[in-house]
């Protein structure tokens, strides 16, 4: 399938993750928590507060899947990605005043042909975040 076709076919809807585990700072509070993951992004939810998800269909079985979440504000992040089972699950330190920063990169094959949802529950209403899903073809 080809992946522009692949692309179009993605539906997102807002509601407000196992190979490695990564977390960091990222930019300050002012600035966007994470860019547009560009063509192979499945999924960019810019900006929300407090607990929130999204829900998408589109994913590919046949690349890895990463899922990485950026927050800030003071507190934490629960993140959860499911495909009828748990497919990974992590937390992220959300500091204040700079962006704290976590990722799962799954195995090709770990998450299955079609959609997924992702749940963000957040330690507080005023933690912002972000986050994105991404199936990079190298």
């Amino acid at each position: 399938m080809r992946r522009t076709s692949r692309a179009l076919a993605v539906t997102a809807l807002v509601t407000g993750a196992l190979t490695g585990v990564a977390a960091g700072p990222a930019a300050a509070s002012t600035d966007v928590l994470l860019p547009h993951p560009g063509p192979d992004g499945l999924v960019w939810v810019e900006e929300r507060t407090g607990d929130g998800g999204v829900a998408s269909g589109g994913a590919w079985e046949g690349l890895p899947t990463v899922l990485t979440v950026a927050c800030e504000g003071g507190g934490d992040v629960r993140v959860t990605m499911s495909q009828e089972t748990e497919v990974a699950a992590f937390s992220v330190d959300c500091p204040a005043g700079e962006a704290g920063v976590g990722s799962v990169t799954m195995d090709a094959g770990v998450v299955r042909p079609g959609s997924f949802v992702i749940g963000v529950d957040a330690s507080s209403d005023v933690v912002r975040w972000a986050l994105t899903v991404t199936q990079p073809e190298s």
